[in-house]
């Protein structure tokens, strides 16, 4: 167990700054007191850029000092100090019953330690809360997955806040739900989410390598590869060099990469639906050059990050500094799950019957195939669907019928609004 190490309530810190020159932050602030529990000299610094910054975090110390709150706590991480086997996490977490404790754990390990655990707590704020939930919104996560991400979050910060550590929790944060409508749009319209055309899709593969580290140009192979094959970020990075059939240019698509416990690992499609998806020859010479450089590895995955690392969604957005080349490019709304829905409204433009653009997209449900299809041609099917229903229909009420054909009246006691004739 952490402790919690509170010397009594009004000790004295003693302080000093020191000048260390050819260091990027040439200031060493730094207090020392006398642990009364161990008995020993404790000290605490920290390396800052201007003697006014230094001697503003030793007045800091000083006042949690007063607090009762060490410079060792009042310093620490927020992954050390909601650690689950500090003192923190039961406090923190009581009262929670075990089946809504485990999804809170899942949120700390998963989501918040990795993206805030780094962090010490009392520079936590609103707006570093903020931009971490979006994260996860922008990684695809779902509603409850971050609701209770984020539901843990407030619980430690609180604790903090009890702890004297930090004035006001910055972990209660408003308005997040509001990206979900988003979601619920694209359910309804995924066609207004897809790029126009080709030309805009090879700008934006050209755009995100510019921006990105080095220039990787794989991270343009990803893109282009996930538009025209309307598949997820995940399932790209799930392809395997013997996934790929050269003879028939088609892809065995049967995994995919996702978060899990201790990083991203490799597991079964949404759904666990495997299906096969044709290679386009605008992106066949690029898919080549990838599995000639790959030769004899059936193994290799065909597309990975600079360093041979796997690629998920967020990988790609912080690499290539997604959110600012989108804008810059008149593409606001784009994300990377629409380069999914750009390749699927590609394919319904493109003549491709209902039932194998089903196939392709792995979708479970026909009506969520439908919404790629043009409104005209969408409304001429939903005509004939609509007059089938109604064959159908009639032919049920005459077959259920023993009496010989002919004209029927209904009884002359029901409304008359009720009549209707059958033949």
């Amino acid at each position: 167990m952490m402790e919690r190490q509170r010397p009594p309530v009004g000790v004295r810190l003693s302080t000093d700054v020191e000048y260390r020159p050819g260091n990027p932050n040439p200031y060493r602030a730094r207090v020392r007191w006398f642990d009364p529990q161990t008995r020993k000299r404790r000290s605490c610094s920290e390396m800052l850029p201007t003697d006014d910054d230094a001697r503003a975090w030793i007045k800091r110390m000083e006042r949690l000092a007063s607090r009762g709150v060490t410079p060792v706590v009042a310093t620490m991480s927020l992954a050390e100090y909601g650690a689950e086997d500090a003192e923190v996490w039961p406090l923190a977490m009581r009262g929670l019953e075990a089946k809504t404790l485990d999804p809170y754990r899942a949120g700390w390990r998963l989501r918040v330690v990795p993206t805030l655990g780094h962090l010490p707590v009392r520079t936590i704020t609103n707006g570093i809360v903020d931009r971490a939930v979006h994260g996860w919104i922008a990684d695809e996560c779902s509603r409850s997955t971050v609701k209770n991400s984020l539901a843990v979050l407030v619980r430690v910060m609180e604790q903090a806040v009890r702890d004297g550590i930090i004035d006001v929790n910055p972990a209660r944060v408003t308005g997040w739900q509001q990206e979900y409508k988003r979601a619920a749009d694209e359910l309804d319209d995924p066609r207004s989410l897809a790029l126009p055309d080709w030309d805009a899709l090879e700008r934006l593969a050209t755009a995100l390598v510019a921006r990105s580290a080095g220039a990787f140009e794989g991270w343009g192979d990803v893109v282009k590869f996930a538009a025209c094959t309307a598949a997820r970020i995940g399932e790209v990075s799930g392809v395997r060099v013997r996934d790929i059939d050269r003879e028939a240019w088609t892809w065995d698509l049967c995994r995919q990469t996702t978060s899990g416990p201790g990083g991203l690992l490799d597991k079964g499609t949404k759904g666990k639906r495997r299906r096969t998806v044709p290679i386009i020859p605008e992106i066949r010479p690029m898919v080549a050059r990838r599995l000639d450089v790959l030769r004899g590895k059936p193994d290799a995955r065909l597309f990975t990050g600079p360093r041979g690392g796997r690629i998920s969604t967020a990988v790609l957005r912080d690499a290539t500094h997604w959110d600012e080349v989108v804008v810059r490019l008149g593409y606001e709304h784009l994300r990377r799950h629409d380069l999914r829905h750009t390749g699927l409204t590609w394919m319904a433009d493109a003549g491709v019957p209902l039932h194998v653009l089903r196939k392709i997209a792995g979708h479970g449900s026909l009506t969520t195939t439908q919404r790629y299809l043009h409104p005209d041609k969408r409304s001429v099917e939903l005509a004939g669907a609509a007059l089938s229903a109604h064959l159908s229909g009639s032919r049920s009420d005459a077959d259920s019928s023993s009496a010989p054909s002919g004209p029927k009246v209904v009884p002359e006691n029901r409304p008359r609004r009720h009549l209707r004739l059958v033949r």
